[in-house]
């Protein structure tokens, strides 16, 4: 029976969400709960996609085939009760043996939180700890030049390997409450560190490096030294998915 699984996880532990040999994993923790449930017969989860090291995810899906048989709700508190606190499963549903988490995603939204006020370490793992005053009217400027499709290779650490870089985003914002600055991106899809490249590329624009119109032309120009830095992790989540 293949059942589709929605969870979140703080990934301030975790060396990203794809298994990696000797290091720890939020796929490795989830196939190994679901192990347990399936008597102990090895049980792969396919998720909607990675993220990376230190990111975190509100709302994150996978897919994963169950031999024994086992109601939706059990399943969740059978998984949850053998997985860390750190990540947690919300739901579970009975799905098609078709039905795939990931080739049947129509939408992603992803959010950064930055801080632009006084270090607080409690936050540390959870917020980008900026810490200056940023230009936040041009980088809602520039954040709009983002919307729409494009070829986003520029945005892209490993643009060689990709063939195809063209994305939809839909929707692309920034709302800012007191000193902290949430900026949201919505899109078909998005690619390894897109959405921290895009964010590094706004912050040049707040720090007025660069105008709003630039990126538009780093856009165009397709070339990844062009973007600039790579924003930190700890401020990324994957807040929402929706299937076709």
């Amino acid at each position: 029976m293949r059942y589709l699984i929605k969870f979140s996880y703080d990934g301030s532990n975790y060396a990203g969400f794809q298994t990696q040999k000797g290091l720890n994993t939020i796929q490795e923790k989830l196939e190994e709960a679901a192990s347990i449930v399936n008597n102990h017969q090895k049980t792969p989860i396919v998720a909607t996609g990675r993220t990376d090291k230190g990111v975190h995810a509100l709302c994150q899906y996978a897919h994963v085939d169950i031999g024994v048989n086992i109601t939706e709700k059990k399943l969740k508190r059978a998984l949850n009760s053998n997985l860390p606190e750190d990540i947690h499963v919300i739901e579970t549903k009975i799905v098609d043996d078709s039905f795939h988490a990931r080739y049947q995603v129509k939408e992603k939204e992803y959010q950064y939180k930055l801080n632009m006020g006084e270090y607080n370490p409690l936050e540390r793992n959870y917020v980008f700890q900026y810490n200056y005053k940023l230009n936040v009217e041009k980088m809602k400027e520039a954040i709009t030049y983002f919307i729409g499709e494009h070829d986003f290779r520029a945005f892209v650490t490993d643009n060689k390997e990709k063939d195809n870089c063209i994305r939809k985003i839909t929707k692309a914002n920034i709302e800012q409450k007191d000193n902290q600055l949430i900026i949201s991106f919505k899109g078909n899809g998005f690619l390894r560190y897109q959405v921290r490249n895009m964010v590094g590329v706004l912050i040049k624009v707040g720090e007025e490096k660069i105008s709003p119109e630039t990126v538009e032309k780093i856009i165009e120009s397709k070339d990844r030294t062009k973007a600039g830095k790579t924003a930190p992790p700890e401020g990324l989540y994957l807040v929402n998915i929706k299937y076709k």
